[in-house]
């Protein structure tokens, strides 16, 4: 089955739902204002527009489409309150693959500007939104049509699983056994995407525009490191003991690969430096932990279980991709993911878990 129709997130506002489970990506879009705020505060005093145009990629569903969207405009209106200059109208795009639960987002909407307002305390421009779906891997805008691109936890996602990863066996992405042709045909994959990608945001960027990508990463640049694909491989280990047990077809097991890649800060840099188009001024790490309500003060008893919280982040975003693959019903969905509790749980008591995240802030050149 194409990635494009299986990679989206859970929708809905439910229980497994990515709205009700994605503590960890806002807590990385607060972590990386800053660098955010800083490009867009630099774009606006370089450019002044009148009408300002946003895109998020990956945008998602749940309250995370708007909070990044809603952090950028308040970068905005406080430097046109030290400025004295009116508030731009913004147009706003929120793009993610045909699958994703878009319904839900423009549910969101209402009250949306009132609610930046009391954030900001003045009145704000106009703010139209519209969906875009379709992949980032390809053109989505007229040329020079935005000013801004955001995309947070969305571009470690490739386009397809890579070719030529047979050999894997008893994985569903790269690990410390895989072959170093599997390796190597991940690390060509995402240098493919990327590279357009980039090739891509530059034709739709005016000249000076801003981008600001997060990536899911790692610090190693060893791209089997534990760091980035040990919580895949818990899920693997889950998957392989259905197969045993005969629940999973062994032939359907072996040819199901997770269409990611994880990349490094040197990986990151080498990729803009190659396709040319934009100069990088600012890029960093940073680590968030699994468990979402780690360190949260007067949290309630059910969510002190780090095994439960990190299950139900991993299932608001693979049960589509093993729904789409292993045709499992409800049952058996809750099985894989009750087994990957227990899993995930013990070792968390053992290991430190953390995720890292490479933010890279840039601006079109020419």
């Amino acid at each position: 089955m194409e990635v494009g129709q299986v990679l989206h997130m859970n929708g809905g506002m439910g229980d497994t739902s990515y709205a009700q489970n994605s503590l960890v990506q806002q807590k990385v879009i607060s972590m990386t204002k800053p660098i955010t705020e800083e490009a867009m505060t630099n774009l606006y005093c370089s450019i002044s527009p009148k009408s300002l145009s946003i895109a998020d990629m990956g945008c998602s569903s749940g309250p995370n489409s708007l909070f990044a969207v809603s952090e950028l405009i308040r970068a905005v209106e406080t430097i046109c309150g030290k400025l004295g200059h009116q508030s731009p109208e913004y147009q706003v795009f929120l793009n993610d693959l045909p699958g994703n639960d878009f319904n839900t987002i423009f549910r969101s909407l209402t009250g949306f500007k009132e609610q930046v307002e009391k954030q900001v305390e003045v009145s704000v421009g106009p703010c139209f939104f519209s969906g875009v779906p379709g992949s980032f891997y390809g053109r989505l805008f007229p040329s020079k049509a935005l000013h801004f691109v955001h995309s947070s936890y969305s571009l470690q996602w490739l386009s397809q699983v890579p070719d030529g990863i047979e050999g894997n066996d008893g994985n569903i992405y790269m690990a410390s056994d895989s072959p170093p042709s599997v390796l190597q045909a991940y690390y060509r994959q995402f240098q493919k995407d990327f590279s357009m990608f980039l090739k891509c945001r530059s034709e739709e960027l005016v000249p000076g525009g801003r981008m600001v990508l997060t990536f899911l990463g790692r610090r190693s640049e060893d791209p089997a490191s534990k760091e980035c694909c040990y919580i895949w491989k818990l899920l693997a280990m889950v998957l392989g003991e259905l197969v045993l047990e005969g629940v999973i077809d062994k032939e359907k097991f072996e040819s199901f690969n997770i269409p990611q890649y994880t990349p490094s800060p040197f990986e990151v840099r080498t990729g803009i430096a190659k396709e040319g188009s934009f100069s990088i001024d600012r890029l960093e790490i940073s680590e968030v932990n699994w468990n979402a309500y780690h360190n949260e003060f007067n949290m309630s008893e059910a969510f002190k279980d780090g095994g439960h919280n990190v299950t139900k982040c991993m299932r608001a975003v693979a049960e589509p991709l093993l729904v789409g693959h292993f045709g499992f019903g409800r049952a058996t969905i809750d099985q894989v993911f009750c087994r990957y509790r227990s899993i995930v749980a013990d070792r968390m008591a053992k290991e430190k878990t953390e995720f890292v995240n490479v933010t890279v802030s840039m601006t079109k050149t020419g």
